[in-house]
């Protein structure tokens, strides 16, 4: 062994050492349909004016730590009610991390349950913070099994389980009265994250519902709603709660060009609520269509991509790389996925681009 393997050897985690980076392939002369983003620019007048606002940004100070001023654009804009504040954070990766290394109990290993197949910072961050990550696979139609995840709860007692409302990477929207018995379960035992990330597409939401579960926490993004590239997250609590996690965030963990493009395109969210109801007729239309190719299962969808399922996922996804095309192939991910692909619903003429390249993939040689 170098010197350098002993280095790593004697100072780098074990379960690092074992685990490898979250890669994101460059995308660069493909159409990138494989990462769930908004394809759509803002109004070429509203570029100019927030090209105005960014310059004139203050980037020799940090930013107001306290972010008042977007804290309360997002509450009027976002829904959350009154009486209720929301903690920021750099994406929801951020705020998932914030989560789960507050309630990482030191003295006895705490658990971080979810349903599988799952957004998969769920389990590294429980990892990362020295939580015991806990799964529970879903049933074959991509519902929640209560009888198994309810004896779960009880066996692991999990200081939060998270649930992605639409599921991420299935599109599915988990039944209400499923989180409502998973919130009761877990009562004053353990934190319940219902996590929003494609509200702007579901349009549903347990927002409204803070005031029932003193144990509930709701999460959101504003990447799929148009602003992946800002990296912002938010969610909001019980105030005592949320009073918990502020301890745990880093000081200015949203940079000053986010805070004022944030604060800017919240001032036209019209324009991207507009956006989001073009994504969800072209998502209809497109997994009508996809439902009629042979060989192919359309799974239900509530957010801006569609998963399905087809004869053989790795030469599927193998042909439409020849043709430029990047989606995702969820073989990997879980038993339950497999031959399963996932595709982001895009614009009309990426769709129909989408559609000619896997007719040409299921096509027999």
């Amino acid at each position: 062994m170098s010197s350098m393997d002993n280095l790593i050897a004697n100072v780098i985690r074990a379960d690092v050492r074992a685990n490898s980076a979250y890669v994101v392939p460059d995308a660069s002369g493909y159409i990138k349909l494989d990462a769930m983003e908004n394809p759509y620019e803002l109004p070429e007048a509203l570029r100019q004016e927030l090209g105005q606002r960014l310059a004139d940004a203050v980037l020799n100070r940090y930013p107001v730590a306290s972010y008042a001023t977007l804290k309360d654009k997002v509450k009027d804009k976002l829904g959350v009610p009154a009486g209720y504040d929301v903690l920021l954070g750099n994406g929801s990766d951020e705020l998932i991390q914030i989560v789960t290394t507050t309630v990482a109990n030191q003295e006895r290993r705490a658990a971080v349950l979810a349903p599988v197949p799952a957004f998969v910072m769920y389990a590294r961050s429980a990892q990362f913070a020295g939580a015991d990550f806990v799964s529970v696979k879903l049933k074959a139609d991509f519902t929640l099994d209560m009888e198994a995840m309810l004896a779960a709860i009880a066996l692991h007692r999990p200081a939060v389980v998270f649930l992605a409302y639409p599921n991420n990477p299935t599109g599915n929207l988990f039944a209400v009265e499923d989180i409502e018995a998973i919130l009761q379960a877990q009562g004053e035992h353990g934190l319940v994250v219902v996590d929003e990330a494609y509200h702007p597409f579901a349009r549903t939401t347990f927002m409204d519902r803070l005031g029932e579960f003193e144990n509930l926490i709701v999460m959101r993004t504003v990447s799929k709603l148009g602003l992946a590239g800002i990296r912002l997250g938010y969610m909001t609590a019980a105030p005592a709660l949320l009073d918990e996690f502020e301890k745990v965030r880093p000081p200015y963990n949203v940079n000053v060009l986010t805070q004022v493009a944030a604060e800017f395109v919240l001032e036209h969210i019209d324009v991207l609520d507009a956006q989001a109801a073009s994504i969800n007729a072209e998502r209809e239309k497109l997994a009508g269509e996809l439902a009629a190719l042979p060989g192919v299962e359309v799974f239900p969808s509530a957010a801006n991509f569609i998963a399905l399922r087809v004869p053989d996922a790795g030469a599927v996804c193998a042909k439409l790389l020849d043709e430029k095309v990047l989606i995702k192939n969820l073989s990997k991910m879980h038993g339950s996925l497999a031959n399963c692909i996932r595709v982001t619903v895009s614009t009309p003429e990426e769709n129909s681009a989408f559609l000619n390249a896997l007719r040409t993939a299921l096509t027999p040689a």
